[in-house]
């Protein structure tokens, strides 16, 4: 088999992780998720649990942006991850990944295979209530603050729209109940 590279993005609860690890498995792949922070900590000799604080965060400060250098830890350790699914596609890797903004960061690569996965609202929010011992008003509300995090870190990151089927190769709703 050549290189393959599947990019998982996905709405909060709506099984996309766990259909990554099971891509990841099924093909003898690494996973690239928040592990990717571990990884590339441990080859850089930095602290990963710092880098762990400034992912997938706002700021909350002000930062200056000077020449093209910015003074965010934020846009610093994004661009880490970027730059680490990049030297890891260029090396021929294979390897799935979730999130992180791969089906952008990776799109010229021509072996990236780009899944987004949404899902039926009331089944995501019985898994995410069942999996986190929540209401569902609860669960409802966790889903809504995950998935904006998650909207506003892409579009701050990249130039498209996170979860506009135009960047991906296959978008797939989890089947609800009734089906």
């Amino acid at each position: 088999m050549g290189q393959l590279i599947i990019s998982i993005g996905r709405e909060f609860g709506s099984g996309g992780h766990e259909i990554a690890e099971k891509l990841a498995k099924h093909y003898d792949m690494p996973l690239y998720d928040h592990n990717l922070l571990d990884k590339i900590a441990e080859e850089r000799n930095l602290n990963s649990e710092e880098l762990k604080s400034y992912d997938e965060v706002q700021d909350g400060v002000f930062h200056r942006r000077v020449r093209g250098m910015s003074s965010s830890m934020t846009e610093h350790v994004a661009q880490l991850q970027f730059d680490y699914l990049k030297e890891k596609a260029n090396a021929g890797e294979s390897f799935v990944v979730v999130g992180r903004c791969s089906e952008t960061v990776l799109k010229d690569n021509k072996d990236l295979i780009a899944i987004f996965v949404n899902g039926d609202k009331d089944q995501k929010v019985a898994r995410v209530s069942k999996k986190y011992e929540l209401s569902e008003s609860q669960a409802a509300d966790l889903m809504k603050k995950k998935d904006r995090a998650r909207k506003m870190y892409h579009n701050i990151n990249c130039d498209s729209k996170w979860g506009d089927s135009r960047n991906y190769c296959l978008l797939y709703t989890s089947p609800s109940p009734r089906d």
